[in-house]
């Protein structure tokens, strides 16, 4: 046997349960997959994490079944992307009945709810700052290039794929994004908004119905994520059109894929949300917040909330871009 002298120190156990809204949406499995790793990264400092991930499906009334399930089970800590950001009255109650403390992340909760409690906080990104980054991609390349006017009338017609209907983040993106191309000195004519879910194939049909009705009328698509634009360009590449026909078309994450298709010139830019920021930030949280040590609110604005810069891709720095993101995604996996 072992002597008795080497007294291995014992791993720490910490249960995080995690629940989202709907693990189908890309951007947070990406968001997800990054923070297993970072748990994993941890356990070589003596912690044993345990995750269990939990999916709502789209549905409140799951989710606050599930988390009451994980707290059930006994987790320590609690990291939730709300169903419904403006519901998340009964898992605060169930929380602090049980004194977990919760990070919420990716779909912000209304600021009145988050300060309900003292050990409720926040991870994500400022939208506002993504739409006006947007904004700014946008209106820098329509300036530079006098094609984007193919019907040369001094305004660029635009539709609008919104996320969905009272998302914080997609009425700010939208808002923003709007705003800051014409305090840029881009005339706008706006053509349509639709709402298509944050997802991509919603967002080819409703660009499908929209090619139909106005053809090559349409000369800008602002997207409020990837997953949409990406959508605009299936919808695109199956309406036949030649390239010089397309719109130009941006959107919001950095997915891997959309940073391609900036590549190929079919988008025109993206706003790299940092996936990778985000998870490093919700696991030294995670851990801290367990240890019960004086979790170092000061650097966190309001004393809630975490946001990661966004950054700006488009086709002056997407190679740099794509590169990192190819080792993000497949080191350590």
């Amino acid at each position: 046997g072992a002597c008795g002298s080497e007294k291995k120190e014992i791993p720490k156990q910490i249960y995080i349960g995690v629940a989202c809204y709907d693990q189908r949406d890309t951007f947070l499995g990406e968001l997800l997959e990054n923070f297993k790793r970072e748990c994993r990264t941890l356990e070589k400092r003596g912690y044993d994490i345990s995750l269990t991930i939990m999916d709502a499906a789209n549905s409140q009334r799951t989710q606050d079944d599930q988390v009451q399930e994980m707290i059930g089970n006994g987790c320590d800590i609690l990291c939730v992307n709300l169903a419904d950001r403006t519901d998340p009255s009964q898992i605060i109650t169930a929380a602090q009945e049980h004194d977990i403390p919760i990070i919420f992340f990716n779909r912000e909760p209304v600021e009145e709810d988050l300060m309900q409690w003292e050990k409720l906080y926040y991870v994500g990104c400022d939208a506002e700052q993504s739409g006006i980054m947007q904004g700014e991609i946008a209106a820098e390349y329509i300036n530079s290039h006098s094609e984007v006017d193919k019907n040369k009338d001094g305004k660029i017609q635009y539709v609008l794929l919104e996320g969905e209907a009272g998302h914080q983040d997609a009425i700010s993106r939208t808002e923003y994004s709007v705003k800051t191309l014409m305090k840029n000195d881009v005339i706008l004519e706006k053509l349509s908004y639709q709402l298509a879910d944050w997802n991509r194939g919603q967002a080819e049909n409703r660009m499908n119905r929209l090619i139909s009705q106005y053809g090559k009328e349409i000369e800008l698509v602002m997207s409020n994520n990837d997953e949409m634009a990406l959508g605009a360009v299936e919808a695109y590449r199956k309406a036949g059109y030649a390239r010089e026909d397309w719109p130009v078309i941006f959107g919001i994450d950095g997915l891997e894929e959309a940073l391609e298709a900036v590549k190929a010139g079919e988008m025109q830019g993206s706003i790299l949300n940092d996936r990778v920021d985000q998870a490093k930030e919700m696991a030294k949280m995670a851990v801290e917040l367990f240890e019960g040590e004086d979790f170092e609110q000061e650097s966190l604005k309001e004393g809630r909330y975490y946001f990661s810069e966004y950054q700006k891709v488009d086709g002056s720095n997407i190679d740099e871009y794509l590169n990192a993101e190819e080792t993000i995604s497949h080191s350590g996996m």
